[in-house]
């Protein structure tokens, strides 16, 4: 067994990894960036190494640099997480040609399964169904158009090289096509430097199921069981669960079979996952489950295996690269229980899940469940990364009660000032349809509203509101005041719930600053401490969500501008102005494109009207809070 390894990732997956080099005696070594500087990975490996400037081509994607961190520190081993250069087989050649153990697939199998479309031919060869489609070489926008006219829309558009949800488009009509086609192209090759793509049939009530392999250099392959991964916004995950619900024995033989035979037919070592899709309008059936793509690295969703199982898989990597074989025969894997993971994101799903970014000045997750992350109190959620700031995973006995501790979960996150989704979350895992385990990858989209709508206060919230607010929330921070001249306060206050104004009646203070009456109620004062705002403002957390209650009345501003101005939500670069001054529009309608954290983010018309003006161009970098645009109002 190598003696140190150095991770060539950043965050959580860089801190999940180091867990396990420690447990076993491992000398851990990061690479870091510029932006990185003071990170939970950077100060929790042994040793840490500045590898560049924040952006990620110039430090985590940068080979070179990351193979001379590697000789600098002694590094005998590199474990490259997911994304960054995980699936990159040239800089895993680079590693072995430097003498050091590479931690992940042999480039070979990395190669034949990161193109799509020469994995789906692979797979056919090996017999391994697939979904159908076009994979072809001809990349003309009207042979495209036509392959995709051929197979039936509604049609996925997927980049070759893809993954993480990236390049990736439905599309519905065909005069939607050619639009649908530019956007996943300039996305593909931002993320992939590869803008190729392929065609599929899109799936009628998909569910995303996927198995996961584990094979050795001896030749042995076995499988950890499946997960399902169908609540998904944007093709991107959003919770994960093991094992699959409505799943039988028949069923997982087969889907397990195919992914074993999947990963022989390239000769896998290491841990990696057979993506499949399944029409789950007749619940999930072997004759209804097609190989969709191979994932060859660990996942993100790797930890509701190693609930359901009791196996550490970054410790398997480690002993398969050293060249030991699987440490367990497949008829010796258990499968125990449910497991969930929730993504918890930095973004504003009121909003149109815009990442959020910034310090977190606060940040609380709940104790007693597994947490991976890779960010503390008085971190930053950068503008260069993905906004995944934590993963919340639970294990139980059934999947009721996965999803109800889940659920609590998600309900104990405080975070502040930046954004997250943890309500969200908590709305999902506690809607009926998710409970009933009656979900797909529509899930998300088609109950948005109910999802995604911004939550009121609670009655108990707004009353504590305004008693703290009333006795000033500088001094109960710190303490209530003995003989306050609030104690027997009575009489109105008004103040803000975020957008909403309140007035609330105090009948009588009991001389204890922590509760009020209101009529007959008594509500408890969980307010938290102001974070920056000021002395009449605090911070709320309630079932996940942040709520500022204030005596101000211009504390807090609507999400979009009444004037019609589109501000850039975040620093990031024009992608394209779908439209121009002059141009009618309608509320919802692009009117202007930006590509920030990785991803394009569609700035809309927020009422019906026309382009006033249109401030920049495509390829401008621009500033947050930046006026991209501005729409006027019919008549003006």
């Amino acid at each position: 067994m190598f003696k140190s390894v150095l991770v060539a990732n950043r965050g959580e997956i860089a801190c999940r990894v180091f867990r396990t080099a420690k447990r076993m005696g491992i000398r851990t070594i990061a690479v870091y960036s510029e932006a990185d500087a003071e990170s939970l990975h950077a100060r929790t490996a042994d040793e840490a190494v500045l590898i560049g400037p924040a952006p990620a081509r110039e430090s985590y994607l940068d080979q070179a640099k990351v193979l001379a961190a590697a000789k600098a520190s002694g590094a005998e081993a590199i474990h490259p997480g997911y994304g960054f250069l995980s699936e990159n087989a040239e800089f895993a050649e680079a590693v072995m040609a430097a003498g050091l153990v590479w931690i992940g697939a042999p480039p070979a199998a990395i190669r034949a399964m990161g193109l799509k479309d020469a994995a789906k031919k692979l797979m056919v060869e090996a017999g391994v169904p697939v979904t159908p489609g076009y994979m072809g070489e001809d990349q003309s926008v009207e042979r495209l158009a036509a392959e995709a006219a051929a197979t039936g829309y509604p049609v996925l558009i997927k980049a070759v090289a893809g993954g993480g949800g990236k390049g990736m488009r439905r599309v519905d009509d065909p005069a939607a096509f050619a639009d649908s086609l530019a956007s996943c192209r300039r996305e593909a090759a931002s993320s992939f430097g590869d803008d190729r793509v392929l065609i599929e049939k899109y799936i009628l009530s998909p569910r995303h199921i996927e198995v996961q392999v584990f094979g050795d250099s001896h030749g042995n392959v076995v499988h950890l069981y499946e997960r399902d991964c169908s609540l998904q916004r944007r093709h991107q995950k959003v919770i994960e669960e093991a094992p699959a619900p409505g799943m039988d024995a028949v069923t997982r033989a087969a889907v397990t079979d195919a992914a074993v035979k999947a990963a022989k037919a390239v000769n896998y070592v290491g841990a990696g996952t057979i993506e499949f899709i399944a029409d789950g309008t007749e619940g999930l059936r072997a004759d209804r489950t097609w190989f969709m793509e191979m994932n060859t690295r660990l996942q993100v969703e790797h930890p509701v295996t190693e609930a359901i199982t009791g196996i550490d898989l970054v410790e398997w990597q480690f002993r398969a690269a050293a060249g030991e074989p699987v440490p367990l025969q497949q008829a010796d894997i258990p499968m125990k229980g449910w497991a969930m993971e929730a993504r918890l994101y930095a973004e504003d799903p009121a909003s149109g899940f815009m990442p959020s970014i910034g310090r977190l000045d606060h940040f609380r997750i709940p104790d007693g469940i597994r947490i991976d992350t890779g960010v503390e109190q008085g971190g930053e959620v950068s503008q260069f990364y993905d906004p995944m700031i934590a993963k919340l995973i639970v294990h139980a006995d059934t999947r009721e009660a996965a999803a109800e501790a889940l659920a609590q979960a998600t309900r104990a996150v405080e975070v502040w000032p930046v954004r997250t989704n943890a309500g969200f979350l908590g709305r999902c895992l506690t809607h009926p349809r998710f409970v009933n385990g009656d979900v797909d990858t529509g899930f998300i989209g088609a109950e948005e509203a109910t999802l995604v709508s911004k939550p009121l206060p609670s009655e108990g919230l707004l009353q504590a509101a305004s008693l703290r607010i009333r006795h000033g929330i500088a001094r109960l921070v710190g303490g209530a005041e003995p003989h306050s001249p609030w104690d027997s306060f009575a009489g109105p206050t008004g103040f803000r719930a975020n957008t909403e104004p309140r007035l609330q009646q105090i009948i009588h203070v009991n001389g204890d600053p922590a509760t009020v009456e209101i009529g007959d109620s008594r509500a408890s004062n969980g307010l938290a401490a102001p974070y920056g705002l000021d002395d009449h403002s605090a911070v709320h957390f309630e079932g996940g969500d942040a709520f500022v209650v204030s005596t101000r009345m211009d504390v807090l501003a609507a999400g979009a501008a009444s004037d019609g101005s589109l501000r850039a939500p975040m620093p990031g670069k024009i992608v394209a102005t779908p439209m121009k001054t002059g141009d009618a529009v309608t509320r919802g309608q692009p009117v202007v494109v930006l590509e920030a954290m990785k991803m394009e983010h569609a700035l809309v018309a927020p009422f019906d009207g026309k382009v006033g003006e249109i401030g920049v161009h495509v390829g401008d970098q621009v500033s947050a809070d930046t006026v991209l645009a501005v729409v006027l109002p019919n008549g003006e």
